[in-house]
């Protein structure tokens, strides 16, 4: 049964100006299922990548053999190399899982404050091991992603695990926390957050620092990935949706009439590809933008040896471009 939403009045900022991005051309690879929703590069080139029926699989950098991993029973989204080769993973229905080299899945973290996690969505990991991740609502689940950002109640939280188990919550009430990466020092967090379209930043040297917003993105933005290039790399799934920007400040009703009406009838992301890249002072580096009619909704992404791969919650395909130059 739909879960029921009780709206939250929330004005959103103004629609950024006018903009030139680059244009990209892509390539695609079929994978065989739904919604690679991540995705991680392994030393030989091969990319990672987990499906919406619990699968993570492994695809050569040709695109020629896919190979299954494992299953976690769940919906693995955000992947990260952990140092001793195992794979984290951000399982939207089962919380922090690993994945060892014998395809042996173990449960990392699987509740919070006695809660099981709703929505764990993205991660990164520092040099000794640290674990930074999102759990991007404690209302709805990833099946029911569009239910958060209609309600817009702000429930998600931003956490710190230790290697020796100690969790700290470093951020909550935000709206959507999704992706998250290091800076180059490792002395800042940035995240993403999907429903106030922002990219923001916190400062992990002092304790109870508050998050600041680095710039707002023209869109919805999903994972986000330090690249081998130093850049923060963004994906952006969505651009600004007229009818949600419309409804956010007006009576709550409205919103839930739009969260009844059938699926075919509710705002829907555009087929366009788009992606950006900053550096850790916040400047934008890249502004990117494709379409091909076999990959749309960008919610993965990773930059290696001068090659990006895409993955998309919402396809069958992956995408690839080559890193731009600055």
């Amino acid at each position: 049964m739909k879960s029921s939403i009780d709206p939250v009045r929330w004005s959103p900022p103004p629609v950024p100006p006018a903009r030139e991005p680059r244009r990209i051309e892509v390539e695609t690879v079929a994978v065989p299922g739904e919604g690679p929703e991540d995705t991680l590069i392994d030393e030989d080139g091969s990319v990672l990548t987990g499906m919406l029926d619990g699968r993570i699989l492994r695809i050569s950098g040709d695109g020629k053999t896919i190979t299954t991993l494992a299953d976690t029973g769940g919906r693995p989204l955000g992947l990260e190399w952990m140092a001793d080769g195992k794979v984290l993973i951000c399982d939207a229905n089962r919380g922090l899982l690993t994945l060892d080299r014998n395809g042996r899945i173990a449960t990392l973290l699987a509740e919070i404050d006695g809660r099981p996690m709703k929505f764990c969505n993205n991660a990164d990991i520092s040099a000794d091991g640290t674990i930074y991740f999102t759990d991007s609502s404690t209302r709805f689940g990833v099946d029911e992603w569009m239910a958060d950002l209609l309600e817009h109640s702000s429930t998600g939280s931003l956490y710190r695990l230790t290697p020796d188990g100690e969790l700290t919550r470093l951020a909550t009430g935000r709206p959507f926390p999704n992706g998250v990466a290091l800076s180059g020092d490792q002395k800042t967090l940035f995240f993403a957050e999907t429903a106030s379209y922002g990219l923001y930043k916190l400062d992990l040297t002092k304790d109870g620092a508050e998050p600041e917003l680095v710039t707002l993105v023209p869109g919805l933005p999903d994972n986000i990935a330090r690249g081998s290039d130093g850049l923060i790399w963004v994906t952006i799934a969505s651009p600004r949706n007229a009818l949600l920007d419309l409804l956010l400040p007006k009576p709550p009703v409205l919103r839930k009439v739009v969260w009844a009406l059938p699926e075919a009838l509710k705002p829907k992301a555009e087929d366009i590809i788009e992606i950006q890249a900053y550096d850790d002072a916040g400047h934008q580096v890249h502004d990117l933008r494709g379409k091909h009619p076999k990959f749309m909704t960008p919610t993965g992404v990773r930059e290696r040896d001068g090659k990006v791969w895409l993955g998309s919650i919402h396809t069958t395909h992956l995408a690839t471009f080559p890193t731009p130059s600055r």
